[in-house]
């Protein structure tokens, strides 16, 4: 296998400001490390204040002359940075498993996923359209005409670092819209390579601009304050949404919120138990749990929820943990020390609360932030963990005994990002599917994810849709011409 540092060293680590790479201010660094081995495996430029200035001036300098690109031009840059990516698919997921720490399968299923949001925004970009009508009165013509929305800050997470930026930076490309883009400082890598990727294709200089940064904060609250961004989507965390979306306010920008979730997975007494346990394996263990579609509360009907949690247990216990890059390792590392801790007080507080350990339930010693697959039965509705986001392997099975009281657990919660149903009865189906106080709902299903769907919650996940038709539309300004009928 390639060394992943000889691989790294074939890319830029600076920042990406009007075109060209550049040191960050007084040259200063921050560590990049692999949370299987606690390494170091690259040092990446520590952006300051002035260099995030620098990177929305040029954006908005930029922003003008990149409207007026023909669509086909941007949809054939998007079309052959997606190509590209597919051409570099194994390089770019050794990059992702070395700094996030998913197993490499993962991580290749990551850089498709990622890749298509470029296939399908360069469809999009060529079908921007509008309406024509004539008022009531017969006398005046309306021409709707859509134009981007202006430059954009992007903000994406450490969990998903080809597909948040693909998902945000597609769109944007597609509609017209300069950027300024804060990947995550703990997984820059894989960002700053899709850069490199992007420049190959053709993106003109100033339309997208990359600043990796320890401290998020000092980077994109001067981007939100500059005046020159018209536009913030950021995927994160609820408490760092509901920030962004103040300092929104001041300049009345357009927000996308694709916020934290805590979701549902109900298995009802009549459900093909097998597609049952293949749907919480693929909703709880997608990376490692690490990810705001994770299946956090399964609620199963008492009357199966035995035979379940022995079967879910049995699937987990038989996944093998270390290293991403170690042939036949399914489960990562989690991404840090803080996140390994916060499983640990979860899964404590869910036993001294009566839960039961069936399979896992403590931190593996030695190097790297690891904690094995763990399945907890008869978990109690006031536990931690139950209105916390887990953000790890830790499946926690509670029981109902009907579809009133698995409603109510379910939308017991301030997140509707996506919940998750499994029934062979087609009316509660749609009866259970409409009362779930989500965005998505997967039925029968533990993946809803995909480029050609709107991705987004209600109340406190988030704000707008990203991917499907609508996606270019967060990054579009309506504008209509009255023309008097001569």
């Amino acid at each position: 296998m390639t060394d992943v540092k000889d691989l790294i060293a074939g890319y830029h680590t600076g920042l990406f400001i009007d075109g060209k790479w550049q040191d960050a201010e007084g040259g200063a660094t921050m560590d990049v490390e692999n949370p299987a081995t606690g390494e170091v495996i690259a040092k990446v430029a520590d952006a300051s204040a002035d260099d995030a200035q620098r990177a929305i001036e040029a954006a908005g300098a930029t922003q003008a002359d990149w409207a007026k690109t023909p669509p086909r031009t941007r949809s054939e840059i998007l079309r052959k940075a997606y190509d590209i990516i597919m051409e570099r698919a194994e390089d770019l997921a050794l990059i992702m498993t070395s700094e996030m720490g998913k197993p490499l399968a993962e991580a290749r299923g990551e850089v498709a996923y990622g890749a298509e949001f470029f296939r399908w925004f360069s469809e999009e970009a060529v079908r921007i359209g509008g309406d024509q009508t004539t008022t009531g009165d017969g006398k005046n013509r309306i021409l709707v005409s859509k134009q981007p929305v202006g430059p954009c800050v992007l903000v994406t997470p450490w969990n998903f670092p080809l597909a948040m930026g693909t998902r945000k930076i597609g769109p944007a490309i597609a509609a017209g819209c300069t950027m300024v883009f804060k990947p995550a400082a703990v997984t820059p890598l894989t960002s700053l390579a899709l850069v490199d990727i992007l420049v190959e294709a053709g993106l003109p200089p100033g339309v997208l601009n990359v600043v990796t940064s320890s401290s998020a904060s000092r980077v994109v609250s001067t981007w939100m304050k500059s005046g020159i961004a018209r536009k913030v989507s950021f995927t994160g965390s609820t408490e760092v949404g509901k920030i962004l979306i103040g300092q929104s306010a001041d300049n009345v920008m357009r927000t996308s919120m694709e916020l934290g979730g805590n979701a549902p997975f109900i298995v009802c007494q009549d459900a093909d138990l097998d597609k049952a346990v293949d749907g919480a394996m693929m909703a709880k263990m997608r990376n490692m749990g690490e990810a705001c579609t994770a299946a956090n509360r399964l609620f199963v009907h008492r009357s199966v929820a035995s035979e379940f949690t022995s079967k879910l247990a049995e699937r987990m216990s038989a996944r093998k943990m270390g290293n991403g890059t170690e042939d036949g390792v399914d489960v990562g590392p989690l991404i840090d020390a803080d996140g390994v801790a916060k499983v640990e007080s979860l899964v404590s507080d869910a036993v001294d609360r009566g839960a039961t350990v069936v399979v896992g339930g403590k931190k593996q010693d030695g190097p790297g932030y690891f904690y094995p697959p763990t399945v907890l039965a008869d978990v109690n509705p006031e536990s931690d963990l139950m209105d916390t986001e887990i953000f790890g392997p830790v499946a926690p099975v509670i029981p109902f005994d009907d579809e009133d009281e698995a409603i109510r657990l379910a939308n017991a919660t301030p997140w509707g990002l996506v919940g998750y149903l499994f029934t062979q009865d087609v009316d509660r189906a749609l009866r259970l599917g409409d009362e779930m106080e989500v965005g998505m709902v997967g039925l029968n299903t533990g993946l809803v994810s995909n480029p050609a769907a709107p991705f987004g919650g209600i109340k406190q996940s988030g704000l707008g849709r990203e991917g499907g038709r609508i996606g270019i539309e967060e990054f579009l300004e309506y504008k209509y011409l009255a023309i008097p009928k001569t």
